[in-house]
Parts: structure tokens; sequence; C-alpha cells
């Protein structure tokens, strides 16, 4: 069954006090496209991630959220500015013995003092920081894959329905094309016989005359072919593979039969049917848009 390009897929891990979470957001698109938000730390994994699901996934664009915490207690490191403290202190010394102003610096102000102190950020191991994006990243694509396929089946339900529509409609101007012709033939007999009440009526020109309009008039191979189209959207629709941007030059060529037969058939019955039709059509065009 076809898939749908909307999904969301979302995972959590933790291990040896990392943890990561990820969360993938995916809507319709021509291509695949794969945008990253995440700390400036792991640009490393974007690689890794991009690969992971390039081959999961053909089309859509899919917005890629990852936080990560390291709680480990090696994570970071507290650095003091020894040349920094010891400038703090002199500067402490000259303001006492020149204002005679009473020296209450303690460690705990001294450390509160601008840039004393500085947290660093320990480098990270990016060989387990890899595997726990790479187990992130393949179960949120396992989430957000079955819903799509979901929404997929939704999709295909209705689909199925409207090519059903669409065949009725085919079999309708199928039905209603034999009768076109002779139609036309009692028309113009009609207008012969009103106009030229006292002229005998050409028979052999009237047959050609009418043989000509049924030539013009003969859509039994846009029928044929819009039968076939129905065919192959049906049966890419089964198909698990992804198939929108067939799926879209197919109803392409269904409209464009439908366009033919209804400059051919000279028909006021049939131009409804082509009208409906092509209405149909249209609702089919903007489903297939979330079709993968």
């Amino acid at each position: 069954m076809a898939r749908s390009m909307t999904g969301f897929g979302r995972s959590s891990l933790s291990n040896d006090g990392r943890e990561l979470t990820v969360e993938l957001k995916s809507v319709n698109h021509r291509y695949l496209d794969i945008a990253f938000r995440m700390p400036r730390s792991l640009g490393f994994l974007e690689d890794t991630a991009r690969n992971a699901i390039s081959k999961r996934f053909s089309r859509g664009h899919i917005d890629v959220f990852v936080t990560y915490r390291n709680m480990r207690s090696d994570s970071r490191t507290v650095v003091l500015d020894t040349g920094l403290i010891s400038a703090y202190l002199d500067a402490s010394k000259r303001v006492h013995d020149e204002f005679k102003i009473a020296d209450d610096m303690t460690v705990s102000k001294l450390l509160k003092l601008p840039d004393v102190v500085n947290i660093v950020e320990a480098d990270e191991d990016q060989e387990a920081v890899t595997a726990l994006m790479c187990s992130a990243i393949d179960k949120a694509c396992d989430e957000m894959l079955v819903m799509r396929e979901n929404e997929g089946a939704r999709l295909c339900t209705d689909l199925f329905a409207r090519l059903n529509t669409i065949s009725d409609i085919r079999d309708r101007i199928a039905d209603r094309a034999p009768l076109v012709t002779e139609a036309y033939r009692n028309d113009l007999n009609s207008r012969i016989r009103s106009l030229l009440t006292e002229v005998e009526i050409d028979r052999a020109r009237l047959a050609t005359e009418i043989a000509l309009f049924a030539d013009r008039a003969n859509i039994d191979e846009e029928l044929v072919r819009l039968r076939s189209h129905i065919a192959s959207a049906n049966d890419l629709l089964s198909s698990s593979e992804p198939v929108g941007r067939k799926l879209d030059f197919v109803v392409q060529e269904m409209n464009r039969e439908f366009n033919t037969i209804g400059s051919k058939a000279n028909d006021e019955n049939i131009a409804a049917l082509v009208i409906t039709g092509k209405a149909e059509l249209e609702k089919i065009r903007e489903q297939i848009q979330n079709i993968e």
C-alpha cells in the first residue's frame, strides 16, 4: 500500500549517563529534504543521521529535532583563572592600603567575580554518542514509518473510491459514444429536409459527411488509454514502493485523455461527464501530493 509523507516519530534513549532524544516530523515535499535542529556540539552526527533517514524514506520534508544531556561526572570540568584571581587580590590589597577600607575579600566572594570560574565541557566520546544516535534515529524512523503507512492506507481508501468513480464515468462515456454519430445523422437529415423540401437529398454525400463526422468524433483510443491509466493508478496505489511521482504523471495523462474526449465528442452529455471526471481528477491530484 502506498505511504503518506505525513508522519511523526520520537525516541528517547539513555546509556552510561548520556541521554539523547530524537523527534522526526515529516510533511509532503517533491524530494527528500532533511533539516536538523540539534546542539552545535553534536554537529558531527548530522551525516550519520542523514544517511540513516535517507535509507528509510525517499520523499518528504523531514525536520529532525535532537536534544542531548551528558550527566556523567566527568562531563564538565571547573577551571580557575589563577592569574585573574591574583590580579583581583592585588587590587583588593591596594584599595585597602590606599583608602584604609577593610579588606573583606573571602573565597566565596572571590569565586563570584567575573571570569574567575569557567565551566569547560569535556570532549564527547564520539563513538558512544554516535551509537546512541543511530539507535534513537532507527526507533524514531520506525515510529514515523508506521504513521506514514497508516495515513497512506487512509489516503488509498479514498483514492480507490475516486478511481472507481472515474472508471464509472469512463464507462458511461463509452456507452454514450456510439449514439453520438446516430444523433448527428438524424439531426443532419432533419435540417436538410427542412431546408430542401423540394430537392432530392444526395445520399452518398450525406453518408460521406456522416462518416467524416464519425471519424472526427471517434474516441475509442482515448477510452482505451483512459481505462489503462485507471488500471495503472490502482496498481501503483497497491504497491509498497514510493509511487507519488508516477501517480502524478498518470493523473496528468488521464486529464489529457478527458480533454481530448471533450474536444472530439461534440456531445453535451459527454461534455458534462468530462467535466465531472476532471473535477474528480482534481481531487485525486490534491490527495496524491501527499503520497511518497
